[in-house]
């Protein structure tokens, strides 16, 4: 995290925190995403089945009649590396291939990330109410708020205020926030997140986030956001003219 710096809320006045602590962890994710992409090289023979990559019921961010092109996200909410994927490369990626390739997003939280297992829950309690997507947005837009210490400088474990952000998002979503809470501490909703480790583990993940592009681990070569963008959308793009 970061270090050995001035805090950046008393350098200047008129900068809301919000955007303060959202730039803090883009600096830091940026940094943390070199890190991710060499755990994530393999020698290309990852994949694994229909079954085990997307199970009966998985959530979809976008989804195409036909599923030709299929990506899968393994990711932890509280993880700088997928805030930094999601904020330089799949946000503009969902926006950019509307309407041409199926997204799912599948849980792999980490144990060194405290409040990825919340989160992950928050997220799959909003999709029992068909408002995944809006809490899936809301957990990385508002990534600071609650994943962070309120100085933006480590890993927060402050499960009260995430909770209480979470339930904000909620609320934004239009949800009923009574059923969201119940399905929220539910052993049906646990046991979906203990599935998603159990299908990434047997898929060999071990770090987030790691892709599954048609069934195949996509691995990349370059070290920055811009150069691993350009290689997925390089492979979503042969597949789509295959």
């Amino acid at each position: 995290m970061p270090s050995k710096t001035r805090n950046p809320v008393t350098a200047r006045r008129g900068v809301s925190l919000n955007v303060i602590l959202t730039a803090i962890v883009v600096v830091v994710a940026v940094a943390v995403i070199g890190i991710v992409l060499l755990a994530n090289r393999s020698d290309g023979s990852g994949g694994g089945s229909n079954e085990t990559l997307r199970p009966a019921g998985s959530h979809t961010l976008s989804q195409v009649a036909g599923d030709k092109v299929t990506v899968v996200e393994f990711l932890d909410f509280q993880c700088p590396a997928c805030a930094s994927f999601y904020e330089n490369i799949t946000k503009k990626l969902e926006q950019d291939y509307a309407g041409r390739f199926t997204f799912v997003p599948r849980n792999f939280p980490l144990q060194s990330h405290p409040l990825a297992v919340p989160a992950a829950r928050a997220a799959e309690a909003a999709g029992k109410q068909g408002k995944y997507a809006q809490m899936y947005h809301a957990l990385y837009d508002g990534y600071a708020s609650w994943a962070l210490t309120e100085d933006g400088k480590s890993t927060s474990d402050d499960l009260p205020r995430a909770t209480a952000r979470f339930e904000e998002f909620a609320t934004a979503a239009g949800l009923d926030l009574d059923r969201f809470r119940a399905d929220a501490a539910s052993p049906e909703v646990q046991a979906i997140i203990d599935q998603g480790v159990a299908d990434g583990t047997k898929l060999g993940v071990d770090s987030t986030p790691t892709f599954f592009i048609n069934g195949e681990k996509f691995d990349p070569q370059g070290s920055t956001a811009g150069e691993v963008d350009r290689e997925l959308r390089a492979a979503i793009d042969a597949r789509l003219a295959g």
